[in-house]
């Protein structure tokens, strides 16, 4: 977990903030996300490739673009765990370096 924090806090406290609250209609909250729950490797994915276009989280739309961060699987598989498993987030089910491997960017 140490890893995943390391990295959230150098490439995602800006727009999540420290809290993992997010910034309401601009930057979608992490913690008690139904996203992340709801959408594993759509989370996943996002993490992988970067996101863009509109989505729901917790009943709130965002429409914002989070661009690639250029991690490797394992920093991305330590990143989720980490935001799966903070604040109020308690998802055992971690995610593994093979799962982030097997996630391919989507085609437009």
């Amino acid at each position: 977990m140490e890893r995943g924090k390391v990295i959230y806090s150098d490439l995602c406290v800006t727009c999540h903030l420290p809290n993992g609250k997010g910034i309401t209609g601009t930057y979608p909250p992490l913690d008690g996300s139904n996203w992340l729950t709801e959408k594993r490797e759509e989370s996943i994915r996002g993490v992988k490739y970067g996101m863009q276009g509109p989505i729901v989280v917790n009943g709130e739309k965002y429409d914002n673009i989070m661009t690639p961060m250029g991690l490797s699987d394992q920093e991305v598989a330590d990143a989720m765990n980490y935001i799966m498993n903070s604040w109020s987030n308690n998802i055992d089910d971690m995610v593994t370096v093979e799962e982030v491997a097997a996630i391919e960017k989507e085609t437009e």
